[in-house]
């Protein structure tokens, strides 16, 4: 069984937690950099990986959702800064995640806290928005993701291969 893991890092956040996934995968899987990756030809099943960009995945991840992974059986995860893992917001945001990989078989999705971009912080703490502001200001991002959402992305790739069959 041909398994890709492909993803998009800012920080280094969704590498960490793509190698993570890649060491529970059989010898053989593939890491690859979304933007040297056009095409999961080859391959029965890929986890594809992306931070939240603007509140959902950003045009890299948007293309490569619709032109490169439509049709193929693939399980998404997704790091953010946010420090709300069941909040309203959080939800809606990964949400449009889902709605950018409609056009897959997607069978699992993966979210945990990332390390907040530097330059993404620095727009927020210059938005208008008081609550930009306010998130920016309270970022305690830094160092994540920790040692404790790695295993817990190892495990999860566990139960999306149980969910594939034979490896």
């Amino acid at each position: 069984m041909g398994i890709a893991v492909v993803y998009q890092s800012q920080t280094g956040s969704t590498k960490k937690v793509a190698e993570a996934i890649l060491g529970e995968l059989p010898e053989g899987s593939v890491l690859a950099p979304m933007d040297l990756c056009d095409t999961l030809e080859g391959y029965d099943f890929a986890f594809v990986g992306f931070p939240l960009h603007a509140f959902g995945p950003d045009e890299i991840a948007k293309g490569f959702l619709s032109n490169v992974a439509a049709g193929h059986c693939i399980a998404l995860f997704v790091t953010h800064a946010s420090p709300e893992s069941d909040g309203p917001p959080l939800q809606e945001w990964l949400q449009a995640c889902r709605e950018a990989a409609a056009g897959s078989d997607v069978i699992g999705m993966f979210d945990c806290r990332g390390q907040l971009a530097e330059p993404v912080k620095k727009q927020l703490l210059a938005s208008d928005d008081p609550q930009l502001r306010a998130w920016a200001e309270a970022d305690d991002s830094e160092g994540q993701p920790d040692a404790e959402r790695l295993q817990k992305a190892a495990a999860w790739a566990r139960q999306m291969m149980s969910m594939v069959g034979p490896h």
